[in-house]
């Protein structure tokens, strides 16, 4: 099969079209014949040798896949309600930039009706990402204000129209004008250009100095002091990225005096198990609001796959909206 490889750790044009033996599904897992592959900002960090590859894992980069189950463990699939031919949409831990691409069961879920297998592919990782750490780990709430830092990346666009859907308020960064309107468009109540305004003045008008009850933080580093001015009393800061640096200094009283909760994770390294019990939550609780529209696929640009060098690129740049798509002929 075609794979996308990563020839050695750099720039985007490290990223090369080789050939691969195809994968064989083991035991709870089903082979999957792909014909798009979701672009992430955690293959980025893969390529240029941030990201170690966790053990067992495949070391062609890509975390999530849509196309046609192609054969598996029937006995798995059975109990999962899936079967040879099915489409479907999966959360792999790696090598997911290829023609084929195995699959635990559990981390697959059913292409949601009227999408097609591009939208498909943008799913899972900002899916099961926002879920596990905005409604899980957070216990964000309808009629609770969740704070999004990066509204347009792909977990910006998937966490706004997600948490509107589900009762709660909105406010969302970004870093022009335009991707504030992109936010807004969205559903978000209200968009901050970081760049123009200071988000945590701005927070505090529009919630009437009260904060928010949650945020969600890509950057880390000298925002998390930031956000914890802009939590609410028993606030619930959730960090899933460090785009801004791995050590913060913050007022530790604040912390105490508004009862805040400040947690993390990531879900890469975390069991089958895990991953599958948030499948199985996305598949009652979101993906019926897929299907029926009120949450929608957010792609900025489909690239050939023999194009992943340009598509890292783009999403270096920060330039896009949403996700960006591999396909495969």
């Amino acid at each position: 099969m075609q794979a996308v490889e990563i020839s050695s750790f750099g720039a985007p044009e490290v990223l090369r079209l080789g050939e691969r033996a195809m994968p064989v599904a083991a035991e709870g897992e089903v082979l999957i014949r792909v014909s798009a592959s979701g672009v992430n900002r955690p293959d980025v960090l893969q390529r240029t040798g941030n990201y170690p590859v966790p053990p067992g894992a495949s070391d062609i980069p890509g975390l999530e896949v849509a196309g046609v189950v192609a054969s598996g463990d029937e006995a798995a699939m059975a109990a999962a309600g899936l079967k040879v031919g099915d489409r479907v949409c999966a959360l792999v831990a790696g090598g997911g930039y290829a023609q084929w691409c195995v699959a635990p069961v559990g981390q697959c879920l059913p292409v949601p009706e009227g999408l097609d297998d591009i939208a498909a592919a943008s799913l899972p990782e900002t899916f099961f990402t926002v879920w596990s750490n905005v409604f899980d780990r957070a216990r964000l709430q309808a009629g609770e204000t969740l704070l999004i830092q990066g509204g347009t990346s792909g977990i910006g666009v998937t966490a706004i129209q997600m948490a509107k859907a589900l009762g709660a308020s909105v406010i969302a960064t970004a870093g022009s004008d335009d991707k504030c309107a992109a936010c807004l468009a969205l559903g978000a109540d209200h968009a901050i250009n970081y760049k123009t305004q200071d988000f945590v003045a701005t927070v505090a008008d529009l919630t009437g100095g009260q904060g928010v009850n949650v945020v969600l933080d890509m950057v880390a580093g000298a925002y998390v002091a930031r956000e914890i001015d802009c939590l609410a009393e028993d606030g619930r800061l959730v960090i899933i990225a460090v785009q801004g640096g791995v050590k913060a200094e913050f007022n530790a009283g604040l912390v105490l005096r508004k009862r805040l909760t400040i947690t993390g994770s990531t879900l890469r390294p975390r069991p089958i198990a895990f991953k599958a019990a948030i499948a199985q939550a996305l598949r009652e609780r979101v993906w019926p609001l897929l299907a029926q529209g009120h949450i929608k696929p957010v792609v900025h640009q489909v690239f050939p796959a023999s194009e992943a060098a340009a598509a890292h690129a783009l999403m270096e740049s920060n330039r896009h909206i949403g996700k960006l798509v591999l396909t495969w002929a």
